[in-house]
């Protein structure tokens, strides 16, 4: 199982991090080991002072697939839930800063807390999907799917030109606007439209 994450998907949080609009979908990796599950605790890591959030959609994959079109992406996942894409943005500017690769900024343990997923037949319209994340019961991210630079089918079409989708394997799906610290002690509660499927604590 591999984690799948797409970039500077929404216009909004691209020009918040002074970043150009991408032309094609821009994706990088997390390993298993980032995964948090169960709505178990992220603990605050030593090796960052500033922890961002960014909650995104996240898509599991349900069959194996390459080179896949676009107008078949929308066989290949049946279920969409919710995620954390932690950053530690301190690391991640000295890395920019030198030309260097984001692993150790987006990559490490317990960088991905993941929620529940519901079923894609659910979800009156996958294009208008409304994404929140309240810390502490107050708002900090808000966005819709119909916000996404790229849509779910071209995100998969375009990666499975890269790299084999295989059943089990998750893209988180980018962010909306909004990111922000986090600190211990903090409730971190995502959703979907009005269903809740993720609710953790900072430690």
């Amino acid at each position: 199982m591999k984690i799948i994450c797409i970039g500077r998907n929404y216009a909004d949080h691209a020009r918040e991090l002074n970043n150009p609009l991408p032309e094609k979908p821009v994706f990088f990796l997390k390993p298993d080991t980032a995964l948090v599950l169960n709505n178990r605790p992220f603990f605050y890591p030593g090796f960052s002072g500033e922890i961002h959030h960014e909650v995104e959609l996240v898509l599991k994959i349900n069959r194996l697939g390459r080179h896949i079109g676009e107008e078949f992406a929308h066989r290949y996942y049946d279920e969409i839930g919710v995620g954390i894409d932690f950053t530690a943005r301190d690391l991640q500017d000295q890395c920019k800063k030198k030309g260097l690769p984001w692993e150790i900024a987006k990559a490490f343990d317990n960088s991905a807390p993941l929620g529940r997923f519901i079923s894609k037949a659910d979800i009156p319209d996958t294009a208008n999907i409304c994404l929140r994340l309240d810390i502490n019961g107050k708002r900090v991210q808000d966005g819709s799917s119909k916000d996404m630079i790229f849509s779910f089918d071209r995100i998969i079409s375009y990666v499975s030109q890269f790299i084999t989708l295989k059943i089990g394997d998750l893209i988180f799906t980018g962010t909306p606007a909004g990111v922000g610290p986090v600190k211990i002690g903090d409730r971190l509660q995502a959703y979907i439209n009005d269903d809740m499927l993720l609710d953790f604590y900072v430690k």
